[in-house]
């Protein structure tokens, strides 16, 4: 089966291209902002045009537009190629990179607007132990950690923490890592993850 892995839900963009399990090409682009013009380029530079059989995109928490693009395209294509699109934590596949060869717990640590950070525990297993959490930085250090802090934002919430208790992993998701994920954090429930509640508020 071929598989086609979309990452948009952070200031990087990344897609992956995997036929049986083989990488087949990737390409991982830090941009911040311009995802919805450089997406699609990417993937139609893939072979074949990036066509495959599944789909599985990033659901986020982060950028909430990052997310969305991510999730239209995937679903135009699953459309348009008959293919399955599932979605996936975009924390879960930080902790899979962190755990990468050396199973451990890990907190992920990840920038979540508004001063705030997104975190979330997971297991050496790479399960989730307890929902992604939006906490401003000081209401995040007081929060359970692991000795291993990984994500965009972990060095800095490391450096709050008593020196020598945690250690951190400066870390973006990339789709070329699909493959660490564990077959349980993906859904076929493919809509965004937003972490926190809505920016704007209905008048009284």
């Amino acid at each position: 089966m071929r598989i086609l892995a979309i990452e948009t839900a952070t200031e990087a963009c990344s897609i992956a291209l995997f036929d049986k399990g083989e990488c087949l090409a990737a390409d991982h682009q830090v941009l911040g902002r311009g995802h919805a013009e450089q997406l699609v380029p990417m993937i139609a530079a893939l072979p074949d045009h990036g066509r495959a059989e599944r789909i599985v995109v990033s659901l986020g928490p982060g950028s909430f537009t990052g997310a969305r693009i991510g999730i239209a395209t995937a679903r135009a294509l699953g459309i348009a190629w008959d293919a399955e699109v599932l979605g996936y934590p975009t924390l879960a596949l930080v902790a899979a990179i962190a755990q990468q060869g050396q199973p451990r717990g890990v907190t992920v640590c990840m920038n979540g607007g508004h001063g705030e950070y997104f975190v979330q525990n997971f297991a050496a297993d790479g399960s989730a132990q307890g929902d992604v959490q939006s906490l401003p930085p000081e209401q995040a250090k007081g929060h359970r950690l692991h000795p291993l802090i990984a994500g965009n934002r972990a060095r800095e919430l490391a450096d709050l923490c008593d020196a020598g208790t945690v250690i951190s992993q400066d870390i973006l998701p990339d789709a070329s890592a699909i493959h660490l994920l564990p077959t349980t954090c993906l859904t076929q429930q493919v809509s965004p993850i937003y972490g926190r509640g809505p920016d704007a508020k209905l008048p009284a």
